[in-house]
């Protein structure tokens, strides 16, 4: 059981991180002065930046739940 839920939390990790970088960024701070006004040219689709916003909820409760069974296990 406790080698289950180490396995799932390490693809919920994965999952959890490629959600995060597959995110467009919102051009604020340093990183919106470099880039300048590149980020509308190659701006993605709303749809997907907002279900890429649920995975990344999800994936993040998930990690958080799953975190503290695997510790209640533990002791």
């Amino acid at each position: 059981m406790s080698t289950a839920l180490m396995v799932l939390q390490i693809v919920i990790s994965v999952v959890l991180i490629l959600s995060v970088m597959l995110q467009s960024g919102k051009s604020a701070g340093l990183s919106g002065v470099i880039s300048g006004g590149q980020g509308s040219f190659f701006s993605k689709s709303k749809d997907l930046d907002s279900l890429l916003n649920k995975i990344t909820t999800v994936m993040s409760a998930l990690f958080l739940v799953i975190a503290l069974v695997i510790t209640a296990i533990a002791k």
